[in-house]
């Protein structure tokens, strides 16, 4: 049997912790020698970290769609990855492959039918791209703009994106000026992630919440007032979003990270003044899910390929190298230390 690396979950952090290192814990184990009918055997090459898997540290997600991680067994979430050896007849050896199941180990025999193959030639060769702008976060926020944005191309909307240095928000911001926005101003958390908006992503404006005032950022920098939030974080900084919002506007409902590690109902509850002037406004703020849209995800993917291709999207990405390093990706990504997709390079081509 080939032995392997592989990342279990140790320990839960408790549904009002914040996730620590610890929480996951680095293994050897090993595959079977044989296949059997409708197995491949794949190795990992990168594998995705993302928010919502804070939820499935949980025992119980708070979502019916997503299953809890079960304690010393091996995690998994998207990934990318090469076939080594295939009893499956849709897949063979030296395809690359990708899932939203995939195990968090160097190689592992799956069955076929979770795999999904992927054409490098749409992404100019960068694998990890079907992780991130072609993958789940550049359709999330795609269809997010389109179906919940509502963005009138020559009506002169401004738009705001909390979260905007993650893997959502800073496509999204770019998206919607795609889209026809004549405003985008990104809120993050650092200087470095403002300047990266602005030089690197083309926003108009970048708010630091860590140090600035978010309220009179807005009011300096939408001096006409918001028409479209995509709101990737909730709490305060949502809070100040809205209340700058126009009459008829739309909240893009998309993530609340700053709610995650708090045993609250998705979306939380907003105070009663902000739900005033959702209500007093007529402004739109329905839950997002891009699984409601499956119909749509072939065509948003070959949008985000066309658009890459022509240079009109920027891509950012903080890579994390090996497995080992998994726990601590994660761990940072919670807290914002990651500048656009958090990936771990696991293996080279």
């Amino acid at each position: 049997m080939a032995s392997i690396q592989q990342v279990v979950l140790s320990s839960r952090p408790g549904k009002d912790g914040e996730p620590m290192a610890e929480n996951f814990r680095l293994d050897e184990g090993s595959l079977a020698a044989e296949l059997e009918e409708g197995q491949v055997k794949v190795r990992t090459m990168y594998l995705s970290v993302d928010p919502y898997m804070r939820c499935r540290m949980n025992e119980d997600t708070g979502a019916g769609y997503l299953t809890p991680w079960q304690i010393s067994k091996v995690v998994d979430g998207g990934g990318i990855g090469v076939v080594v050896e295939s009893r499956h007849k849709s897949f063979c050896k030296r395809d690359f492959v990708t899932s939203f199941n995939w195990p968090w180990q160097s190689q592992a025999i799956v069955d076929g039918k979770i795999l999904e193959k992927v054409d490098p030639r749409l992404v100019d060769g960068h694998l990890s791209y079907f992780l991130g702008v072609v993958g789940m976060p550049g359709v999330t926020s795609l269809i997010g703009v389109r179906e919940k944005g509502h963005v009138t191309p020559g009506a002169s909307q401004t738009m705001v994106v909390s979260g905007a240095a993650g893997a959502c928000g800073s496509l999204a911001g770019q998206i919607g000026r795609l889209e026809g926005c004549s405003r985008v101003v990104g809120i993050c958390g650092s200087e470095e992630k403002c300047r990266m908006l602005v030089l690197d992503m083309g926003f108009d404006a970048a708010i630091n919440y860590k140090v600035d005032n978010v309220g009179e950022q807005l009011r300096e920098f939408c001096p006409d007032g918001i028409d479209v939030y995509f709101d990737n974080v909730g709490g305060e900084i949502s809070n100040a979003v809205i209340s700058q919002m126009n009459k008829h506007s739309h909240v893009v409902l998309c993530g609340q990270i700053s709610q995650y590690n708090k045993d609250v109902p998705y979306p939380p509850p907003l105070p009663s003044s902000i739900e005033a002037i959702l209500k007093e406004r007529h402004i739109t703020r329905e839950r997002f899910m891009v699984l409601n849209y499956i119909d749509q995800y072939e065509a948003s993917i070959k949008q985000m390929s066309q658009w890459l291709n022509e240079g009109k999207l920027k891509v950012m990405s903080t890579a994390s190298l090996t497995l080992s390093s998994l726990a601590a990706a994660f761990q940072s990504m919670m807290k914002g230390g990651n500048m656009g997709k958090q990936i771990i390079l696991v293996s080279e081509h």
